[in-house]
C-alpha cells in the first residue's frame, strides 16, 4: 500500500520539488498551499507533512485543528524557525519537529517511523491490562469481560488518544494538559488529575491500585503496552 501523505506548504518550489521527491520514493503525495480544506482531507492519509509559516491559518492554528480532527494522524511539522519555544509550542500537538534546512532522508527516516508507530493506531485494536480494548479507528473503547462500550466524555477520550499516541512514554502533566486543553498549564491546577482520576474510575480493575495509567509521582503519568 502506498504511503499517503497530505502536506501542507505554501512555498510552491520548495513544495513541488519535495512532493516529486517524495513520489520518486513511493509515496502519495496530497500537496496544499494552505490549511484550507485540511480538515477534510486529514483522514484520507497516513501521516501529515506541515509547514509552519502559511498564508492564513499559521501552521500552530492548522495542526491543532487536525490532531483535533483526527487524534490518530500524526504530523511532522517543518519550520526554519530554530528557537526551543517554537519547537515546545509545536510538539504539543505535533508528532515530530524538522527544522529547514533538511536533507530529503532524513525527512523520510522520520516520516517511516511516524508511519510505523501509528500503524497499530490505524489498522488493530490496542489491549490496556487484561481486560480493555481500544478500537481508535472507531473511536471507542471496550471491556473485554463483558464486551461493553464503555463511554468516555469527550475529554477522557481525548487523553487516552494522547496517551495511545505516545506509548511507553513519560508525559509531564504540564505537556498533557497543553496539548489536552490548548491553552498555559499553571502550577497546581488539579483539573488534569480529576480527569486522570476518573478515567481510572471507568478503565481500571482496582482505581486505587492502577494498572494502565501510571502515576510517576512529581512528574506525569505513563500507558504501557
Amino acid at each position: 500500500m502506498d504511503r499517503s501523505i497530505l502536506y501542507i506548504e505554501d512555498n510552491e518550489k520548495i513544495g513541488s520539488l519535495l512532493k516529486e521527491e517524495l513520489e520518486q520514493r513511493g509515496y502519495s503525495v496530497q500537496w496544499l498551499l494552505s490549511g484550507e480544506g485540511a480538515e477534510e482531507e486529514v483522514h484520507q492519509h497516513q501521516i501529515v507533512i506541515l509547514d509552519i509559516m502559511l498564508p492564513g491559518l499559521d501552521g500552530f492554528t492548522v495542526g491543532k485543528r487536525l490532531k483535533k480532527a483526527a487524534p490518530a494522524v500524526p504530523i511532522l511539522l517543518l519550520s526554519a524557525r530554530t528557537s526551543v519555544n517554537d519547537k515546545v509550542d509545536g510538539l504539543q500537538f505535533a508528532d515530530d519537529y524538522l527544522t529547514k534546512p533538511f536533507h530529503t532522508d532524513e525527512l523520510v527516516a522520520r516520516l517511516e517511523v511516524l508511519i510505523r508507530r501509528s500503524g497499530g493506531i490505524h489498522t488493530e485494536r490496542i489491549s490496556l491490562g487484561n481486560h480493555i480494548e481500544v478500537d481508535p479507528e472507531a473511536q471507542m473503547v471496550f471491556d473485554k469481560r463483558t464486551g461493553e462500550e464503555i463511554i468516555l466524555t469527550g475529554k477522557q477520550h481525548r487523553i487516552l488518544m494522547y496517551f495511545l499516541r505516545h506509548p511507553n512514554q513519560v508525559l509531564p502533566k504540564e505537556q498533557i494538559y497543553e496539548a489536552i486543553w490548548e491553552e498555559p498549564y499553571l502550577t497546581g491546577d488539579k483539573t488534569l488529575m480529576v480527569h486522570i482520576s476518573r478515567l481510572r474510575q471507568k478503565l481500571e480493575r482496582s482505581p486505587d491500585s492502577p494498572e494502565i495509567i501510571e502515576t510517576l509521582k512529581g512528574i506525569g503519568y505513563r500507558v504501557k503496552l
